[in-house]
């Protein structure tokens, strides 16, 4: 079974900058789909980005322009790259995988969490004001 690590989360300033990771092993993880996800205390887990086998890549609205999620596959990580964040960035960030396999997959799928089956555990980020 895959096993998901995230790191790279802290403490930061309102318009500073961190970078996460998450890492897996296996070829399985380097052909899938991969998604970040965050949840605040006391709301709902919601989609931050993802990124399809082709590479295509796709963002919440509330992170657009500011968020880059990549992936290397020689390292078998993909990474979520934070730039001027804001307060209510922050939220536990989790990666999560999906089983598809398929070149491309569209918005509508990667969004969704119901499309993966492995999560990581979870890294912390919070953004100070």
């Amino acid at each position: 079974q895959v096993q998901l690590v995230e790191s790279g989360g802290g403490l930061v300033q309102a318009g500073g900058s961190l970078s996460l990771s998450c890492t897996a092993s296996g070829r399985t993880f380097r052909e899938a789909v991969v998604g970040w996800f965050r949840q605040a205390p006391g709301k709902e887990r919601e989609f931050v980005a993802g990124i399809s086998r082709g590479g295509e890549t796709y963002y919440g609205d509330s992170v657009k322009g500011r968020f880059t999620i990549s992936r290397d596959n020689a390292k078998n990580t993909v990474s979520l790259q934070m730039n001027s964040l804001k307060p209510e960035d922050t939220a536990v960030y989790y990666c999560a995988r999906s089983p598809r396999t398929a070149f491309f997959a569209p918005r509508e799928y990667v969004s969704a969490q119901k499309s993966y089956d492995a999560w990581g555990q979870g890294t912390q980020v919070t953004v100070s004001s």
